[in-house]
């Protein structure tokens, strides 16, 4: 297939705008897939994915269209248009029902949600164009303006289209103006389609074709090896108990065969690949993946370690001289301890990371010990749904019984007495945090946040903000809309924690439902936090320590031990919870042992024989409460993190 007949693109737009139903409409139109084996939502392939709605992993998929099959005139708009709107050079007006040529399209589906941002900009380097989905009845969100501007990054086509414009409350033209705004392109370029009932989606993908350019080929070295030199982006990768690690690849320049020697820029690892094809959308061999192109590759590897997303795979016999850019490091803002319930079960648990680790690049991770928890993984997250899915993949996947502490985000801590001032030790986790007295500063991450609104609830949302210690920066007012009805872009910065506990959940109630927001980490600022140690039954719980504003502690701290009362079953004894800043208690709560009526069998008689049973189970409650241990339920940790 000529590289010219290739085309990359991608869908990107706010989390629940219909990214992943488009796709089905697409994969319907092409006859990627029968309508027998088409469902909801089909490239998202996780159990997980389908329950909660949501893309969690980028999903590739190969088809084939015919320019023109469908019917309609395409034309290029004449007005000059900005760089990342503009067709390819050789595209003209014409008219499609002349042309029956066929091309390849590569689609790569996205997530929405901001904790897996790292899948989208991993996708859009593997691309060259990029359609930009916006709802017609919510118009432009926090995410979409956020996907858009790392789409931009990489200087890709963007194809702006609204979507569910077969809805009552759609209004497209207001939409319509808001996209015009955002990205200063012209009325008839913005494209209208709905993937629940296919309208538009034909003229969507022959848009694709005259406005997303072919894959560009950098020029072969003058020698005698020229096009053979194999370039491969590495931007996805899974592991197979039988046939190893599967790497999916964006191949560059070159092409790569079943039975090609291939070797890892990084590591220098030399590998057969086994097996080559393409996504269709399950894996599908065929005899090579040539320029341009995006497939997979088994390597067979059964070391997780040696392949790396954003390494560059290259020939072993003629190798290229230089890699790929491939992507930038991602920083984990968000940290939990995890282990494993049974302490032999460590190996598992650290093999079940490792192979997780291997398709999703933002995951970090590293041993650690804990006194109370035994041996066990500091690991690295975007977000809270980043940490309850990968909870939740490892039981689902591994069948892993885990414990996961409270998660904190990464403070900087500066010591007294030090020769060098600006030394910072990076502190994860509560049970890190040095004794106050040896501290001169402590510093928290902060985000610049976007909330998109309506109108009406900007003065609610600003309150809202003003109580998670947000400084306000400026408000600006998106184009489109009618009186009483305009919508607001506020932008804040406020402290990473803050945002972590419910700040999601009280924007959405005090917008009802209709605010989103988008962030991104800004810089460390200095703040006066202590460490929160929880007692249950006089014993340290360290999972659920946590970190805290010191003029807040006593509220926290009631509000933790009230909410672990709830949780907490009753037992055979009295079980107390306390919550302490270094020695001294702020909050306490008991939970009352469950009583047998030793008294029942009594009757008649003096009362001394009443008091003389009641004082024995008395001495029995006592003695059980010196020994007794108590099991904290899985809802304990919630009930910490959700204050």
């Amino acid at each position: 297939m000529e590289s010219s007949s290739i085309r990359n693109f991608c869908i990107i737009a706010h989390i629940d705008h219909g990214k992943s139903t488009l796709a089905d409409r697409m994969l319907e139109l092409t006859g990627t897939v029968s309508s027998r084996d088409m469902k909801q939502q089909t490239l998202d392939q996780m159990d997980l994915e389908q329950e909660r709605g949501i893309t969690i992993k980028l999903a590739p998929v190969r088809m084939r269209w015919t320019l023109g099959a469908h019917g309609g005139t395409m034309r290029t708009p004449t007005p000059p248009r900005p760089s990342s709107l503009r067709a390819p050079a050789d595209a003209d007006e014409r008219e499609v029902g002349d042309h029956q040529e066929e091309y390849i399209f590569h689609l790569i589906d996205t997530p929405g949600h901001v904790d897996f941002t790292y899948e989208v900009s991993r996708s859009l380097a593997a691309v060259e164009g990029a359609i930009l989905l916006v709802d017609a009845t919510q118009g432009v969100q926090a995410q979409t303006i956020a996907n858009l501007y790392l789409a931009m990054e990489q200087d890709l086509v963007i194809i702006p289209a609204i979507n569910k414009i077969d809805l009552p409350a759609a209004d497209v033209e207001r939409t319509a103006q808001e996209i015009m705004e955002l990205l200063g392109c012209a009325r008839e370029e913005i494209l209208a389609v709905s993937g629940k009932t296919g309208e538009g989606v034909a003229m969507l993908l022959d848009a694709v074709v005259e406005r997303v350019p072919a894959p560009v080929r950098t020029p072969p070295p003058q020698d005698e090896v020229g096009d053979r030199r194999l370039r491969a982006l590495i931007f996805d990768s899974v592991y197979d108990d039988f046939r190893g690690v599967i790497a999916y690849v964006r191949v560059v320049d070159g092409s790569v065969a079943r039975g090609d020697k291939l070797k890892f820029f990084t590591t220098g690892t030399v590998v057969e690949a086994s097996e080559v094809g393409s996504f269709n959308p399950k894996l599908y061999a065929t005899d090579e993946v040539g320029p341009g192109e995006i497939g997979y590759i088994v390597t067979g590897l059964k070391d997780i370690r040696s392949v790396r997303v954003g390494d560059t795979m290259t020939g072993a016999k003629y190798a290229a001289t230089a890699p790929l850019p491939g992507y930038k490091d991602v920083r984990p803002m968000v940290f939990a301890g995890v282990f494993p319930k049974n302490s032999d079960e460590t190996e598992q648990l650290r093999d079940a990371i490792d192979q997780l680790r291997l398709n999703d690049a933002a995951l970090v991770a590293e041993p650690e010990h804990s006194q109370a928890l035994g041996v066990g993984f500091r690991c690295g997250f975007l977000g809270l749904l980043h940490l309850d899915v990968f909870r939740e993949r490892l039981i689902r996947e591994h069948n892993m019984d885990v414990v996961v502490t409270v998660p904190s985000v990464a403070y900087w801590v500066r010591r007294q007495h030090q020769a060098d001032s600006s030394a910072r030790e990076v502190i994860r986790s509560p049970q890190e945090l040095p004794d106050p007295s040896s501290i001169a500063a402590i510093e928290e991450p902060w985000v610049r946040m976007d909330i998109v609104t309506p109108e009406q609830y900007v003065g609610g949302l600003m309150q809202l903000c003003q109580e998670y210690r947000g400084t306000y920066r400026t408000t600006e007012y998106l184009a489109g809309g009618i009186e009483g009805q305009r919508r607001a872009l506020l932008k804040y910065e406020l402290p990473l924690a803050k945002v972590l506990v419910d700040f999601y959940d009280r924007l959405k109630s005090v917008s009802q439902g209709y605010a989103s927001m988008n962030y991104e980490i800004s810089e460390h600022r200095e703040a006066n936090v202590r460490r929160l140690d929880i007692f249950v039954v006089d014993e340290p719980e360290e999972s659920l320590a946590t970190i805290v504003y010191e003029d807040e502690a006593q509220q926290v701290g009631r509000r933790i031990v009230e909410r672990l009362k709830d949780v907490i079953p009753r037992h055979q004894f009295e079980v107390r919870i306390q919550a302490a800043i270094g020695g001294k208690i702020v909050a306490s709560a008991r939970i009352s042992p469950l009583r047998k009526d030793v008294t029942a069998g009594l009757y008649g008689g003096d009362v001394t024989r009443k008091k003389k049973l009641l004082e024995k189970q008395k001495k029995g409650k006592k003695a059980m409460r010196a020994t007794g241990r108590v099991d904290l339920p899985p809802e304990a940790y919630i009930a910490v993190l959700k204050r």
